[in-house]
């Protein structure tokens, strides 16, 4: 059940559509039972929460994404290590629990061709509409990053399972499950835990593990939590520690 839906007010034709066709409700005014609802906002679609003044939004173009592309440290940055890309190896990764495309986006903007899978309707047209206006950009780069980008509006262990099942192969399985448990977020800001609180936790990250490892060519790659239990339980192959945040690398099932 969709909690969320956009104003009409000030959105153009192609905001419309996003809402139409991942389901969104079109509201005329802010329902007073709504928590949150999406506007469309100087030029980009954002997630607002009652009572609080920062949105959500998706930018590849500007803000924190372009700053990382430009001065977060290349090839050598946590999640590219883990990912494996070196030299001139650009492997193609599934990102299985895209949420804000963040990582995605980096791994994208050093050359890999990623396919995001996003189930929850919110999460998935802010990130179609991000990647919609990085596909405009006046910036080439952003515009050839957005091409390596494709988004599917999925559930991840369905999607994995029927790729399994068609023998479909990606190098790379990224996986960023959410927990589901408030206490066990790392801290951050309101905004941001407005739109945790509305995605909700992965209840069933651990079902992933297994299906992600039949479908990898080389590694399935597990981003966790510093002091995170291991997903589903199971020991790594291998890590890539950071301060905050830990790698755990699975080799692959059945390949």
């Amino acid at each position: 059940m969709v909690s969320c839906g956009l104003i009409r007010e000030g959105a153009d034709s192609a905001v419309l559509a996003l809402a139409e066709a991942y389901g969104l409700p079109l509201w005329e005014s802010w329902p007073a039972d709504a928590d949150s609802a999406l506007f469309w906002q100087e030029g980009a679609l954002v997630l607002c929460r009652r009572g609080e003044k920062g949105v959500v939004g998706v930018d590849f173009a500007g803000g924190a994404s372009a700053h990382r592309r430009k001065f977060g440290g290349g090839a050598g940055q946590p999640v590219a290590r883990a990912i494996g890309v070196k030299g001139d190896y650009r492997p193609r990764i599934l990102d299985a629990t895209a949420g804000q495309g963040r990582d995605a986006f980096v791994l994208a903007s050093l050359g890999c061709s990623v396919t995001l899978v996003e189930r929850h309707p919110v999460a998935a047209a802010l990130l179609a509409d991000g990647l919609a206006r990085a596909a405009v950009s006046d910036d080439d780069a952003v515009r050839a990053i957005a091409a390596r980008m494709t988004l599917v509006h999925r559930d991840a262990l369905g999607f994995l399972q029927e790729a399994a099942g068609r023998g479909e192969r990606w190098d790379v399985v990224f996986l960023d499950p959410m927990f589901p448990e408030p206490d066990k977020r790392a801290k951050v800001k309101k905004e941001m835990a407005a739109f945790q609180t509305l995605i909700g936790g992965d209840r069933d990250a651990d079902a992933l593990l297994i299906p992600a490892r039949h479908v990898a060519g080389k590694r399935v790659v597990v981003k966790r939590p510093k002091l995170a239990p291991f997903l589903a339980g199971a020991q790594p192959s291998f890590q890539y520690p950071g301060e905050s945040t830990r790698f755990d690398a699975y080799l692959p099932l059945g390949v």
